[in-house]
């Protein structure tokens, strides 16, 4: 199965500090590319987990006595990492967004280069899917996704659009949704305002951010001291999470300090923010708005 190349492979990985012997996890399987990368590193005492949901991944499953492939949302991280055996690992490695894999077969319904049904699932057995966010969604719902996940300005009056387009017949392909929508797509900004559209809906179907802050808030517990975050994001709304996460240890408000004014959090940043070269968004456009941040377990 046709997996592109995994965005700042090398960055990533060394991110994790690999200790050879060491246990890791990579909650984004996909194509394995970052998995592989990552045995390549470990002795034969070391291990690697990984988790994807999607049942498309399980076909690239590296054939490896060190490595384990649950097919499973890593949101249950922890549990599924109970039931075999670990309570501590030495990394977690993420790399967020859709697989080039996902948005380059049509009927999945992820990219708005091809007319398919309105899917969007990256777990195929999910119930909800982009159909039912479009064609059951109250125009509150609607609106609430529009903005807040798509950050548009015109999420109301297109909320308000599709439920009136909707009463005349179901929204069921993308085709019929741009049809829906197209007083808003003018020329110029069509691709970037439908990307924005697709973005919210899919995040919805998803639950893409409520996914990535469980997975962060288990994250504490289940690494070692020093253990290692390495998480590429794709979009604000990730990337916001992520760095809030590794500099308060919470998504919003301010840590507690402890009695020498100091704050009292679970991570230190590792570096800065890194961004792919040049070249590598030549070779891969995905690569082109990938944030990676590292960070270490105090």
């Amino acid at each position: 199965m046709e997996y592109h190349n995994p965005v700042l492979l090398k960055e990533t990985v060394d991110g994790l500090n690999i200790n050879p012997d060491g246990i890791y996890v990579d909650v984004t399987f996909g194509g394995g590319g970052h998995s592989r990368e990552i045995l390549s590193r470990l002795s034969e005492k070391g291990k690697l987990f990984a988790f994807d949901q999607d049942t498309d991944a399980l076909e690239n499953k590296i054939d490896d006595p060190r490595f384990t492939l649950i097919n499973e949302n890593f949101r249950h991280i922890k549990r599924f990492l109970r039931f075999y055996g670990v309570k501590k690992v030495d990394g977690i490695l993420g790399d967020f967004g859709v697989s080039s894999h996902q948005f380059d077969v049509a009927e999945r319904g992820f990219s708005t280069r091809f007319d398919a049904d309105l899917d969007m699932r990256m777990n195929q057995n999910s119930v909800l899917s982009a159909y039912h966010v479009v064609n059951e969604y109250d125009e509150e719902q609607l609106r609430a996704v529009l903005a807040q996940y798509g950050e548009l300005r015109a999420a109301p009056a297109m909320a308000r659009l599709i439920v009136e387009k909707r009463e005349e017949e179901p929204i069921v392909t993308s085709e019929q949704l741009k049809s829906a929508l197209k007083k808003f797509l003018s020329p110029k900004h069509e691709n970037k305002i439908l990307a924005q559209i697709y973005q919210a809906i899919r995040i919805e179907v998803n639950q893409e951010i409520e996914v990535i802050k469980e997975l962060l808030l288990q994250a504490p517990e289940i690494l070692n001291e020093k253990g290692r975050l390495s998480l590429i994001s794709y979009h604000s709304l990730e990337d916001r999470l992520v760095k809030r996460f590794i500099r308060n240890g919470m998504f919003e408000g301010e840590p507690e300090r402890d009695m020498f004014g100091n704050f009292e959090v679970p991570f230190k940043k590792v570096g800065g923010l890194i961004v792919p070269t040049k070249e590598e968004i030549k070779i891969n456009s995905r690569a082109r708005s990938a944030k990676l941040r590292i960070a270490k377990k105090i």
